[in-house]
């Protein structure tokens, strides 16, 4: 009898050309999968709810595949994590539905993005985060992100190479936070267009350091264009923190709630 097999997984993306499998780049998917043939002694297609760029990281990727093999679900991330290099762990392994699809079962996600803002760059926090030397205001920044909150046409905040057809996507939530040297952009939301966060969080730093009014993001959401927003931050300090499916509201606030990604202390 065939299975549907979900994992979560968490990777972090610096040696990698992003989640999608690529003719000449190695990617997460491929290395997942090959870990997968020698664990059930054949190749099976692995579905990821989000393909994430070269360089971005990720807490909360979801996956899927299909097998006949008799593991325990619950088994296969302990097996598979034995056959997976220390950048990439599946974190839970479980039974899904068979009608339980990784991408269009999702009904959003939650990203991270962090910035060192101090005059050097973090020796521990360089692979995970942008570094600002400017002084940002933060209260600044994190008033200027709530106009992103609602849905709106997104239009102006995808990078150019996006293959989307529809604009409108709905936030549910964004804030920024700041604790010793560390500032941390969250967002959730129902969906996100290509380099949508990562324009997002450039504009807030420009915003921040006072380069661009607050309501710079408000603006560009009425233009729908790219040139009123600022510049694509750096993909290394962008972390996928969850997909979310039907039900899971709750641990979208918890997420918010911890406000940080990384322990302050350690930044």
């Amino acid at each position: 009898m065939t299975r549907r097999i979900a994992l979560l997984v968490s990777y972090d993306g610096t040696s990698y050309a992003g989640w999608q499998t690529q003719r000449n780049a190695v990617a997460v998917q491929q290395v997942i999968e090959e870990g997968l043939a020698r664990l059930l002694g054949r190749r099976v297609p692995l579905t990821g709810a989000s393909r994430t760029d070269a360089g971005v990281h990720a807490m909360g990727q979801v996956a899927h595949f299909d097998t006949e093999a008799r593991i325990p679900a619950h088994k296969v991330s302990f097996a598979l994590n034995t056959m997976l290099p220390d950048d990439i762990r599946v974190v839970e392994s479980f039974e899904a539905p068979p009608d339980f699809h990784a991408r269009f079962s999702a009904a959003g996600k939650v990203y991270a993005y962090t910035v060192v803002n101090a005059p050097h760059a973090s020796a521990m926090l360089g692979r995970y985060s942008a570094h600002c030397p400017a002084a940002l205001d933060v209260e600044r920044m994190h008033r200027a992100a709530q106009s992103i909150v609602g849905a709106h046409d997104f239009s102006a905040f995808m990078a150019s190479g996006g293959t989307s057809k529809t604009f409108v996507r709905e936030m549910k939530a964004a804030q920024v936070c700041k604790a010793g040297d560390q500032v941390s952009f969250m967002v959730w939301g129902t969906g996100f267009l290509y380099n949508m966060v990562r324009i997002l969080a450039g504009t807030l730093m420009l915003i921040g350091q006072g380069k661009l009014e607050q309501d710079a993001l408000a603006r560009a959401i009425a233009s729908g264009d790219r040139l009123d927003l600022g510049f694509t931050a750096p993909a290394r300090g962008l972390t996928l923190m969850r997909v979310l499916y039907p039900g899971q509201e709750e641990l979208a606030r918890a997420i918010l709630r911890q406000k940080l990604l990384f322990n302050h202390e350690n930044a």
